[in-house]
């Protein structure tokens, strides 16, 4: 692997989780110099940034998962992204490629279209092109492609095997697929200290509590795909890992989302691309940092995109 599945182009993490890890020590890879700083998530400093390709930056931004309205924190962080693209665009002269993940299966849209009384399909159309509009609306300018989860599940059941084969994951006989944390040493925790972490409550199969899940066995009434392990469907990490891996292979320029998916999100990719592509420079995906806190829904209280 030369380099590696991104380029660590600043993702900032929520102090009030857990305490960061000591400095990572990031090092500069080949390519070409845009002559741009910019904050680096894991050397904690700004650095410069490095494409493959003279002209060319490939981007691939964690999407909505579409269970229900957009909100400001998502406008907030949506419009910010767009306003990097069109600087690198117009002022740098940098082509941009970029792919969006639709999340479009997991728990918080199960739970929706169950309270709903329909169908996850229904309640995830409904919302994307909501979403959609609401970027329109707001001149956000479309990726280069959508990929929604559901339509990549065979290649994320193919990364998934990939993980397990080089030692990295397990499959339980629960049907439950997890990455195994302890075979990856010390380097899982690039952006912060997860030594004291306790794993999701009803997870009793796991061999270590900071173990995540990479495939989820089905339950009844739930959406559910095959795979080798049994009947099930991804967990939510792997499929920014699957689905940026499928689309520009084992680089990545930039990689964005909001900073509350610092921890586990991002934590997570980083681990699942480098086992997968079996990589062990730990500059895989990350995000710009922004102050769009509010990709996540409040409980008590959010503000939608305007109409």
């Amino acid at each position: 692997c030369r380099r590696g599945l991104g380029r660590p182009v600043a993702c900032s993490v929520r102090a009030n989780t857990t305490e960061r890890r000591s400095e990572y020590q990031w090092r500069k890879p080949a390519g070409f110099d845009t002559g741009l700083l910019v904050y680096n998530s894991l050397s904690k400093r700004k650095e410069p940034l490095i494409l493959a390709r003279e002209g060319t930056a490939t981007w691939y931004s964690c999407g909505p998962t579409v269970y229900d309205h957009a909100h400001l924190g998502h406008a907030c962080s949506y419009v910010r992204f767009d306003i990097l693209q069109r600087i690198l665009k117009k002022i740098f002269g940098i082509n941009i490629i970029h792919a969006m993940v639709i999340t479009d299966i997991d728990d918080k849209i199960i739970k929706r279209a169950s309270e709903l009384n329909i169908s996850p399909q229904v309640l995830t159309q409904l919302y994307e092109k909501e979403f959609m509009s609401d970027m329109t609306k707001l001149k956000v300018l479309p990726p280069t492609v959508y990929m929604r989860v559901t339509e990549n599940i065979p290649q994320i059941i193919a990364f998934v095997q990939c993980i397990i084969n080089n030692q990295h994951a397990y499959a339980t006989p629960e049907g439950n697929v997890y990455f195994d944390v302890k075979s990856f040493g010390n380097r899982y925790g690039k952006l912060m200290n997860v030594q004291n972490l306790s794993g999701e409550p009803g997870e009793t199969d796991k061999r270590d509590p900071r173990d995540f899940a990479l495939w989820k066995a089905a339950k009844p009434h739930e959406p559910y795909w095959e795979a080798p392990w049994g009947k099930g469907r991804p967990g939510w990490h792997i499929e920014c890992s699957t689905i940026a891996s499928s689309v520009f292979g084992n680089h990545l320029d930039i990689h964005s989302g909001g900073v509350d998916l610092a921890f586990p999100h991002h934590e997570n990719e980083i681990a699942q691309c480098e086992a997968h592509h079996q990589c062990e420079q730990g500059e895989i995906l990350s995000s710009f940092r922004t102050q769009a806190q509010g990709m996540h829904k409040p409980v008590c209280f959010f503000v939608l995109v305007p109409g």
